[in-house]
């Protein structure tokens, strides 16, 4: 796992080649005769990679504080996304979270990337709902979360999205969202989703 430096160094440098690419995209504009798009596919390789690194930096940082297991939870969100195998993940960190969440089962069990896969695994009876973490330990499984009442214009959102929302408008707690459509990988914090893996 990469320390803060490392990851800032990192992303400055994919920001500096995507500045690169961005002028030379310009350069060629002005050659009627020249496609762009071939660059434009560079281009949007280089900002993906930058928003990879940037998302795991801040998803370290907001988790490295509550729970010792933030590595294993970033794996376990990537092994998920890649089955295309939908997830949702509480991770409490300051604020209670058990006033908000309901009929959940209890676990009690230390955090592993198996475990994790298993509990998301489409049919398994607690792959509905969330995962609820607590420090380093998986507290309940098939928890069912407050739906955000807010619209968003221009975006659908899936009861995933909108549940982690709904939680992360209530307490600090950071929801790992996968989607099983896309595989997408996002977070939800303080009322906002942000896409760590597109």
């Amino acid at each position: 796992m990469m320390d803060n430096q490392q990851y800032k160094k990192e992303l400055q440098s994919y920001l500096l080649n995507i500045h690169t690419q961005t002028s030379e995209i310009s350069k060629t504009l002005e050659d009627q005769n020249c496609c762009i798009l071939g660059e434009m596919e560079k281009l949007l390789e280089l900002v993906v990679g930058a928003q990879s690194i940037a998302s795991s930096f801040y998803l370290k940082s907001y988790l490295s504080p509550f729970t010792d297991e933030y590595s294993t939870l970033s794996n376990a969100a990537f092994r998920l996304s890649e089955k295309r195998h939908g997830g949702l993940i509480i991770v409490e960190r300051k604020d209670s979270v058990a006033k908000f969440i309901h009929n959940g089962i209890q676990v009690n069990a230390k955090i592993s990337v198996p475990l994790i896969e298993t509990i998301f695994y489409p049919g398994n009876p607690l792959h509905d709902g969330a995962l609820y973490i607590k420090s380093d330990l998986i507290i309940s499984a098939a928890n069912i979360l407050p739906l955000t009442e807010t619209s968003y214009i221009g975006r659908k959102l899936g009861t995933r999205h909108r549940a982690a929302i709904g939680l992360s408008e209530k307490t600090d707690a950071l929801i790992i969202i996968i989607s099983e459509e896309t595989g997408r990988i996002s977070f939800a914090l303080n009322g906002k989703i942000f896409v760590i893996h597109i």
